[in-house]
Order: structure tokens, then sequence, then C-alpha cells
């Protein structure tokens, strides 16, 4: 039965877009990151991203990390700015230890901006956090 199902609450999970300098290109980049909180490593971690308005849908990308351990983080994948017009969503599921867990978190429209920058002090770099 439906109200037999528990889905128990994702704390200490964040979602963090960052925009920093590539070394490599010599650009400065948006790029995604997800960020543990948690006192115990997070597993089978899926992410499924998509940006979408109105009128506008932009492709599905996937993620997977086998593992991303305790009060560290990950860089997910890098955004292109012209993506910032639409909303876009970041589904993650994971097992800490042996239960499911599954939030979404959302960057509204417009959102993600250079005036909307604040210092992320779990990965040192200036960023902006899901709602």
């Amino acid at each position: 039965m439906k109200k037999d199902i528990q889905i128990p609450e994702v704390t200490g999970v964040e979602m963090a877009v960052v925009y920093e300098y590539n070394d490599i290109y010599k650009t400065d980049d948006w790029n995604v990151y997800i960020i543990n909180n948690k006192n115990v490593d997070l597993e089978m971690m899926v992410i499924v991203t998509q940006g979408f308005s109105d009128t506008k849908i932009s492709s599905l990308f996937r993620k997977k990390l086998d593992k991303l351990p305790a009060n560290s983080f990950a860089k997910i994948e890098l955004i292109q700015p012209e993506l910032f017009k639409l909303n876009n969503r970041f589904q993650v599921t994971f097992f800490e230890g042996n239960t499911l867990y599954e939030k979404t978190y959302m960057f509204k429209e417009n959102t993600i901006k250079e005036g909307g920058l604040r210092m992320i002090d779990e990965i040192k770099k200036r960023g902006i956090l899901a709602s």
C-alpha cells in the first residue's frame, strides 16, 4: 500500500554550480558539483539532469558515481551559459547503507549568474547552491 512506503528525507547532500578558472583551456567555466556533507559514504549515485522551459527542453544527461566519500565533493559536469535561461533539474538517487534515497535539486531559470555567487565553504569556491 502507498501509505506503507517510507521515503526518507535527504539531508547533508547539496548541489552547486560553481564559476571557476580552467587552467587547461584558460577560460572561466561553470561546473556542477555534488557535495556530501555526511559522515558516511554514499554509494551507487546516479544523477540525471535536464534543462526545460515552457517551450524548450534540453537533452538528458546521466552521470554515475560508484562512491562519494564522506565529507567530500565531486565535479559532475560543465554547464553551458545558454542553459541558464532554462530551469535546470538534477535528480539524484543514491544508497546510504541499505537505504535508497532520492532528491530533486532545481536551479530556476536566470538564477545562475555572477551576481548570485557566494563562497561555498565545503569546496572553497564561489558558486550557487540549488534550492
